[in-house]
């Protein structure tokens, strides 16, 4: 680790502390957005981690769950190592309600980004030029998009070992392989050797206090795990190991009703849930055709077919 870590224009030292607001772009008002990171460094050398929240902006979970730790005081005396923590990565879409820019583009299918580009391409640029080069490690929160929930997961990259070590020192109620998304936060700072762990759980807009707690006590587990911080006394569990996932769709349109959820074990043949259309002119029942364990469902009560419904680990 070197004595002096340099992030943006802010040349940062041993055990120190220090909030530095990225300027990343300004709203049409003329307001100036800025991105706040927090720093701390440890007078002892050890790995970078950045624990990020946010990168869609209307996944809240996440942001809370960076907020907790802040506010726990745990980082306050490192061990070894630094930590780069950001609990709102995407802060236009947060201010919008919303999980893309104002312009409707995803910034986590933007990297490496532009500094020219549109404003998801000038907030991945940033996060490529300013905040990557002083990184070892990725803890990226995420939630379920749209209506979808998730249970608390962590997926790491199959083919780095060094993310599936930092899925299990997180400790996750289940954790799985899951392959790398073209220009995602992943994908890029996989090319740069990086290594990345991404936990997802509950809905976007919705703050759900078991996904907060497993994502704070998960966190403080891999730190512990990775010699930075004292041990801390965290509820800890058997997760569940999963090889892979697959969706389970609508076969028809109509009025959803699910008869299990996100955290279920099913087996061949139990009813999922039923799709009626409005008039009882038919209906549907949606089964298992394989044993698994539910990483996911949808929330919504009118579907088409072909949504998604149900999001389903296979061991």
């Amino acid at each position: 680790m070197a004595k002096g870590l340099m992030l943006d224009e802010h040349l940062i030292g041993l055990n120190e502390s220090v909030k530095i607001d990225l300027k990343i772009a300004r709203l049409p008002s003329g307001t100036s957005i800025k991105m706040p990171v927090y720093v701390y460094r440890s007078k002892n050398p050890g790995p970078s981690i950045l624990l990020s929240g946010g990168l869609h902006g209307d996944e809240t979970n996440g942001v809370e769950i960076v907020r907790r730790i802040l506010k726990s005081r745990h980082l306050d005396d490192l061990l070894s190592g630094t930590v780069v923590a950001v609990p709102i990565m995407n802060i236009f879409g947060f201010l919008n309600f919303s999980r893309a820019v104002p312009d409707g583009k995803d910034v986590n299918r933007s990297f490496p980004g532009k500094q020219s580009g549109s404003l998801a391409s000038l907030t991945a640029w940033n996060i490529s030029n300013k905040i990557l080069p002083s990184i070892d490690y990725i803890l990226d929160f995420h939630t379920g998009g749209a209506s979808r929930v998730n249970y608390p997961q962590v997926r790491y990259t199959p083919d780095d070992e060094k993310s599936k070590e930092l899925a299990q020192l997180f400790s996750a109620p289940v954790m799985m392989p899951s392959a790398t998304i073209v220009k995602s936060l992943r994908w890029y700072a996989g090319s740069l050797g990086k290594s990345v762990l991404v936990y997802e759980g509950g809905e976007s807009m919705r703050n759900d206090e078991f996904v907060i707690e497993e994502g704070v006590n998960g966190s403080l587990r891999l730190l512990q795990g990775l010699g930075m911080i004292k041990n801390v006394a965290t509820s800890g569990q058997t997760g569940v190991s999963l090889n892979s996932s697959k969706w389970i769709r609508a076969t028809k349109s109509g009025m959803f009703r699910p008869f299990k959820s996100a955290g279920d074990h099913v087996e061949v043949g139990d009813t999922l849930g039923i799709i009626n259309d409005p008039f009882n002119a038919y209906e549907a029942v949606i089964k298992s055709n394989s044993p698994g364990f539910l990483i996911g469902h949808n929330n919504v009560s009118l579907v088409h077919r072909g949504d998604a419904l149900f999001h389903m680990g296979l061991f």
